[in-house]
């Protein structure tokens, strides 16, 4: 069998190289920026975090988890929060506290903190609520309510930039 010309090897590896590129980047691993302030300190405005998207396949989402979603008020929008009750659960503020069944969650996560009060609600099956780490600076399921767990890409795992602050995440 002939040699292949080199610019023929060279356009099929380009190919092929985009095609792995769209697999992972639709199934396994996708790149999103942070362009807020809703969760410092542990992400500021500017990071970049990758997210694991098969993880929803292999696990149930967890109480402190970073994820990002699709917006609720408009799922063109993609949104980056902590998850802080899980289906079935109650939750509510008293003063900036946030209780989960009844009792005090620690979130040694917050810093800056609020006086906001809720009223205890019950979130639904198969939904979550999410808030952000700076509290007087986030739109989150206090104001627009829950997240389905459809409208979940997945857990931020990974910030890779900036390159002084790489790490994992939780």
């Amino acid at each position: 069998m002939p040699a292949k010309p080199w610019w023929r090897e060279t356009v099929e590896t380009i190919l092929w190289a985009l095609v792995l590129a769209l697999i992972l980047r639709a199934f396994v691993v996708q790149a999103f920026w942070i362009p807020s302030g809703s969760m410092i300190p542990t992400l500021d405005p500017g990071d970049r975090v990758l997210v694991a998207k098969f993880w929803h396949a292999l696990s149930e989402p967890k109480r402190g988890q970073i994820i990002v979603f699709k917006y609720p008020v408009d799922p063109s929008r993609d949104f980056v929060k902590r998850i802080i009750a899980l289906p079935g659960e109650t939750v509510r503020m008293e003063n900036g506290t946030v209780f989960v069944n009844g009792k005090a969650l620690s979130e040694p996560y917050v810093v800056n903190h609020d006086n906001f009060n809720m009223p205890e609600m019950k979130v639904p099956e198969k939904h979550y609520f999410v808030m952000g780490d700076n509290r007087p600076n986030s739109q989150d399921s206090r104001f627009w309510g829950f997240v389905p767990r459809s409208f979940i890409k997945g857990p931020a795992f990974l910030r890779y930039w900036p390159i002084s602050r790489i790490g994992m995440l939780n």
